[in-house]
C-alpha cells in the first residue's frame, strides 16, 4: 500500500503532507531546465535563486500560471522530485494524493491536474477545491449549518468563498494575487524611479515592508537594480508608503471581489458572516493591515489564520487523517 499524501500545488510554492507525519516540505514552485533537452536541472529553492540569473542554455520557470497547469512535462517532473523528497529514506511505493484545485476551474483543467499527478508516479488522485481545504484548515466548522466565509489570497489566485454544510454556497476566483502585487511594485519602481528590479527583490519589498493601512506602515528599505536611464545599478531607499501607492490598485480588486461576493450571499448566510467574521489564508493574508482595511470596508470582523501559509495544506491533511469522517468531499481517480 501506497502512502497518503496531501498536496498544495500553489503558483508561488508547493506545500506537502504525509499522512502521520504532517508538513514535511514546503519549496517554490519553481524548476531549472536545460532549454534544449528540457532536462531538470533544479527544484524548489536551488531553482528559484536561479530565476532572473541563468545563462541562455538553461531556463528557471514557474510551471503553474493563475493556480492552473501551463507547462505540462515540467509540472510532473517537479511533483516526482517532491514525491521522492518526501519519502526520505524509506521505501515510498507509489502514493495516493490528494491535491487542491482552485475554485470554479474548467474539467479540462482539473483533468491536467490529475493527469499530471498521476504521471509523477502516483497511485491514485482525488482533488479538492483550495477554499474548503483553506477553511477546514483555518479552523473554520465546515460542517455546520452556519455559514462562513474564507478568503484565500494566493500566489496566482484569490479565492473568495461561502461554505456551509461541506459545501461552497457561492465563490468569487480572481486572477489577482501575490504575483499580480510584486509585479504592480515592479511596475511602479520603472513609472517613478528609473529603476528596474527583479521578481525576488519585489516579493521581498511586499514582505518586509509591504503594507495596505497607512497604521500599519513599517518604514523603509534599500534595494538594488538597474537605472534605466544610464544602465548603471543602483540603490535607492523605498517607503512602505510607496510600496502602498504600488499595491492600492489590486488590493482594490482583491476588495471589490469580498464585496461582490456579500452582496451576492443569501440574507440567511450573510447574517451568519456578520457574526462569525471573515476568515483570511494564504501568504497574502500576510500582508500589513490587509485584516484591518477589511474589516473598515465591510464592516464585518476580519481574521488572520494562525497558520495562513499552511491552511489548505493543513485543511487537505485533516481530510487525509480522517478519512472515514470526510470521504464525501473527495473521489480518488485511478490510471
Amino acid at each position: 500500500m501506497g502512502k497518503s499524501i496531501g498536496i498544495d500545488l500553489g503558483t508561488a510554492n508547493t506545500i506537502v503532507y504525509v499522512k502521520g507525519k504532517g508538513i514535511v516540505l514546503r519549496e517554490p514552485s519553481v524548476v531549472a531546465v536545460e532549454a534544449r533537452t528540457r532536462r531538470v536541472v533544479a527544484v524548489g529553492n536551488e531553482a528559484k535563486l536561479m530565476l532572473g540569473k541563468t545563462p541562455g542554455s538553461i531556463t528557471a520557470m514557474r510551471p503553474l500560471k493563475d493556480g492552473v497547469i501551463a507547462e505540462f512535462d515540467v509540472t510532473a517532473s517537479m511533483l516526482h522530485h517532491f514525491f521522492n523528497r518526501a519519502a526520505g529514506n524509506s521505501l515510498f511505493s507509489r502514493p495516493r494524493v490528494i491535491i487542491c484545485i482552485p475554485y470554479g476551474v474548467t474539467e479540462v483543467e482539473k483533468r491536467a491536474v490529475q493527469d499530471v499527478t498521476l504521471e509523477a508516479g502516483a497511485q491514485s488522485v482525488a482533488l479538492i477545491e483550495e477554499p474548503i481545504a483553506a477553511a477546514i484548515g483555518s479552523g473554520l466548522k465546515v460542517g455546520n449549518a452556519q455559514g462562513c466565509m474564507i478568503v484565500d489570497i494566493g500566489g496566482g489566485t484569490t479565492e473568495v468563498a461561502v461554505i456551509s454544510l461541506g459545501g461552497i454556497v457561492l465563490s468569487t476566483s480572481l486572477r489577482s494575487a501575490g504575483d499580480e502585487l510584486d509585479e504592480a511594485i515592479i511596475a511602479y519602481m520603472k513609472r517613478e524611479h528609473n529603476i528596474l528590479i527583479g521578481e525576488m527583490t519585489a516579493e521581498m519589498l511586499k514582505k518586509n515592508i509591504g503594507s495596505v493601512h497607512p497604521q500599519t506602515d513599517r518604514g523603509t528599505m534599500v534595494v538594488r537594480g538597474r537605472n534605466l536611464l544610464n544602465g548603471l545599478p543602483a540603490t535607492i531607499a523605498v517607503s512602505s508608503a510607496e510600496i502602498r501607492k504600488a499595491m492600492a490598485e489590486e488590493v482594490a480588486h482583491i476588495i471589490e471581489c469580498i464585496r461582490t461576493t456579500l452582496e451576492n450571499t443569501p440574507p440567511e448566510l450573510a447574517s451568519d458572516i456578520y457574526d462569525n467574521g471573515i476568515m483570511l489564508a494564504g501568504g497574502g493574508a500576510l500582508l500589513n493591515g490587509l485584516d484591518l482595511l477589511i474589516s473598515q470596508v465591510t464592516g464585518i470582523r476580519t481574521t488572520v489564520a494562525k497558520s495562513p501559509l499552511d491552511c489548505v495544506a493543513f485543511g487537505i491533511g485533516h481530510v487525509i487523517e480522517s478519512m472515514g469522517e470526510l470521504s464525501g468531499i473527495v473521489t480518488f481517480r485511478s490510471r
